[in-house]
């Protein structure tokens, strides 16, 4: 199960919670439509922003967007001349107002997202696979984390017959729901074809406390 199910998903419960936040009895698929160009909008304006998440609140009078990034400053922009432009092509979309929050990532080697939009990056650019995915791995295990698994799958090195690539280090307990796991697939598309990545970050054991 462990290994078929989204460990993000997996651990909605307990850990994590719903990139999307609202409910609505009518007009789902137009919501869910939007909630798409608005992600696709964001992460293609700032591809060089390291966007690891996009987060979308809806209430009744507007729509709350927090969008975390390693690097916030080229998202707002001079004197928040960026926020302002992508807070108007969003209300298009929607069509009501939108606020607009940017948070800043502190540890950008800790987020499954990030890391695999480095490696698809620099595989796109002809970079020998092992190479970026061992320089990875030491970044991530240097910057805390308890264990990491780097899938790389297609035609590596431009072979004509398609193969997967696993590097793991420490421990990534797929099972465990008490883990703090994070997890990103990123496709890569390189000349020989789509390299599909897949990233898992183990970033400890979290125990929530009991109330009495």
């Amino acid at each position: 199960m462990g290994q078929k199910v989204n460990p993000v998903g997996l651990r909605l419960a307990l850990k994590n919670n719903w990139k999307s936040n609202w409910i609505f009895k009518k007009g789902y698929s137009d919501y869910l439509h939007q909630d798409l160009k608005i992600r696709d909008l964001v992460r293609k304006q700032f591809v060089q922003a390291g966007i690891a998440d996009i987060r979308i609140d809806r209430r009744q009078k507007d729509v709350v967007i927090t969008i975390y990034s390693s690097r916030p400053g080229m998202i707002i922009g001079h004197s928040g001349e960026g926020a302002s432009k992508l807070n108007d092509e969003i209300e298009k979309i929607t069509k009501t107002k939108v606020k607009i929050q940017v948070m800043e990532v502190k540890k950008p080697d800790l987020v499954a997202r990030l890391v695999a939009d480095n490696i698809a990056y620099q595989l796109e650019r002809r970079m020998p696979f092992r190479r970026v995915v061992k320089q990875a791995i030491e970044k991530i295990m240097q910057a805390g984390a308890k264990g990491v698994r780097i899938s790389v799958a297609g035609r590596l090195g431009g072979i004509e017959i398609a193969r997967r690539e696993i590097m793991q280090r420490g421990s990534v307990p797929l099972h465990t729901l008490r883990a703090d796991i994070d997890y990103a697939c990123v496709p890569s598309k390189t000349n020989q074809g789509v390299v599909g990545v897949k990233v898992w970050i183990n970033r400890g054991v979290k125990v929530k406390k009991r109330k009495k």
